[in-house]
């Protein structure tokens, strides 16, 4: 059951601007994000990875472990525009009112449009990437040791890989896991630099797959990257860039935190 939020409380008053419209502070009284999420879920579900993309979902089951996992970090690689939302999609929309997206507030949250989008169509937590103060970190832990309910999608490649290639992870997954106990679901994105690569203004037609691997246990994010590894060379040897590869690629900032 969600957690009924005394406005007017210590914890409310403290909450930063910025952050007081999501939809994890309304969601139990605001009726129209819970509309617009549901219209939304019709033409990302029904046409839009329906009819314009084919999504396979293969793997696990989502029932299964929504019943067994509570709260999740959910992980993938992250090459595509269409990454967080195709994890939207293969999602049951049952689920969808515990389904939350960390996302750059400078990228997700620039003008009107981005921001009514992402606060009542992806339940959206705008990261601020400039933060030194951890602000963050703290957020996601807070919202990961006080919901009832919470998978959160988050890429900790920290930004979408040029090559399509799977790039080291970054130690923010293990931070959040480990500080709150919460498991990882490991996801895969087939098809993604295929269909949406990084530099391209619109998505091509296609197949795109998930696939619904294991959920991990919290750990340091060595360890966290060497099974997502050896699970994804299951699905895909190629999956990887070589160590040359990887030397090549210069680092860049995108729309998504880790």
């Amino acid at each position: 059951m969600m957690k009924d939020w005394n406005y007017d409380n210590e914890q409310w008053t403290k909450l930063p601007t910025y952050l007081k419209h999501l939809p994890l502070f309304t969601r139990h009284v605001d009726l129209f994000s819970a509309c617009m999420r549901y219209v939304w879920s019709i033409f990302l579900k029904d046409i839009a990875f329906n009819l314009y993309i084919r999504l396979q979902v293969k793997g696990g089951s989502f029932t299964e472990i929504y019943k067994n996992h509570p709260k999740l970090l959910v992980i993938s690689n992250h090459a595509s525009h269409l990454d967080a939302t195709s994890i939207a999609a293969s999602i049951p929309r049952r689920y969808w009112l515990s389904l939350y997206i960390a996302a750059a507030k400078d990228y997700f949250f620039t003008n009107p449009l981005f921001t009514f989008f992402s606060q009542h169509c992806l339940g959206a937590i705008p990261i601020d990437r400039k933060d030194r103060r951890g602000e963050a970190i703290n957020l996601i832990i807070k919202l990961l040791n006080e919901l009832p309910r919470i998978w959160l999608i988050i890429f900790p490649e920290g930004t979408r890989s040029k090559n399509g290639k799977i790039q080291e992870f970054k130690r923010g997954i293990s931070i959040f896991a480990e500080r709150t106990k919460t498991p990882i679901l490991f996801l895969y994105i087939e098809g993604n630099a295929d269909l949406w690569p990084k530099g391209k203004l619109l998505p091509k037609p296609g197949k795109l797959v998930i696939h619904v691997g294991p959920v991990h246990p919290p750990g340091d994010i060595k360890m966290v990257y060497q099974a997502y590894k050896d699970w994804v060379m299951t699905i895909n040897p190629e999956a990887f860039s070589s160590t040359e590869e990887t030397e090549r690629l210069e680092v860049g900032n995108d729309d998504t935190i880790a």
